[in-house]
């Protein structure tokens, strides 16, 4: 189940036109809205993990369960993100084409290990924007115990990950929708280049913040602080799910002192008064939504919920 590539299901599915738009189930905001985008003027897809909800443990309601059976197209990060979904994609038994997009994924990078992450090597990272090459940082823990066999499942925070998702996703669509291929593949042209300037603001807005160190709450930021080059600290948790230990906590305490952190991010689920506990009244406190969940439904919540963090990363670390 962990290997659902999309040649596998193309090898196997026929060529199928549907007499209506082909019904499409995504998991997460970012891919919901990455897939609406494609899908703008022909129709729009449904979204299983609602915002305000953890995409790393969450039980289907009846209705999600209906939608799920009822797809013509299944679209999810895969494994490392959400194991709970294996079972329902399972039980799918063929009736649907599925898209797990890690493994499609250009770039890819294993789980930092420990509360306080080891200085990068100036040379672990290539910011050239080669979309094509895989970028790799120190092996790491299981993260809110999950079994991620060491890769990071947040890549939607690396806009090259978007990028070529867009692609996929207009391929897949046209493939089960032929009457509309032309506006999946014109949509797709459209939202490269949105996604590119994107990733221009994004560099223009995070520019300059290279040594100013700060610590997160989630292990989660890999991608787009390896991108961007970017100066984490640590993390207080392995993930949502996990509380951190008085150990774990202690040692972020040594690093947050030791390397002169400047901010800590919270997330909107989380009580600040944690990191307040950890930080001192010293650090500035920000809070960072790497789903997009205080952001409008839709095509336009990806690029907004990555303006909204990199804004929010510069306002708290510039001086």
């Amino acid at each position: 189940m962990r290997h659902l590539f999309m040649s596998t299901v193309l090898a196997l599915l026929p060529m199928t036109a549907f007499a209506e738009v082909p019904r499409v189930v995504t998991d997460i905001l970012p891919v919901h809205s990455l897939t609406a985008r494609v899908m703008q003027g022909v129709g729009a897809p449904d979204l299983l993990v609602p915002p305000g909800a953890s995409p790393h443990r969450f039980a289907l309601k009846p209705s999600q369960a209906s939608a799920l059976q009822e797809a013509d197209l299944v679209i999810w990060v895969g494994h490392g993100l959400e194991p709970w979904l294996e079972g329902p994609l399972e039980a799918l038994s063929g009736k649907a084409s599925i898209i797990e997009l890690a493994p499609l994924s250009p770039v890819q990078q294993d789980f930092r290990e420990g509360s306080a992450f080891a200085e990068k090597d100036a040379h672990d990272h290539d910011h050239d924007h080669d979309h094509a090459k895989e970028a790799k940082t120190n092996a790491a823990d299981d993260h809110a115990g999950h079994d991620h066999a060491g890769l990071d499942p947040h890549l939607w925070l690396d806009p090259a990950n978007a990028r070529a998702w867009i692609g996929l996703i207009a391929a897949e669509l046209a493939r089960l929708d032929p009457a509309n291929a032309a506006t999946y593949a014109a949509n797709a042209a459209a939202a490269d280049t949105e996604l590119a300037a994107l990733e221009t603001d994004l560099a223009a807005t995070l520019a300059g913040l290279t040594g100013r160190p700060y610590v997160v709450f989630h292990n989660a930021y890999g991608y787009l602080e390896a991108r961007f080059d970017l100066t984490p600290a640590g993390a207080i948790s392995l993930g949502d799910a996990t509380p951190p230990s008085a150990a774990r906590l202690a040692t972020l305490r040594d690093a947050i002192a030791d390397q002169g952190v400047i901010c800590a991010f919270s997330e909107p689920q989380f009580d600040d008064r944690l990191i307040a506990s950890v930080t001192g009244d010293t650090v500035k406190i920000a809070v960072l939504d790497p789903l997009g969940n205080g952001q409008s439904q839709g095509a336009d919540l990806y690029p907004a919920a990555m303006r909204m963090m990199a804004q929010t990363i510069a306002d708290c670390l510039k001086p």
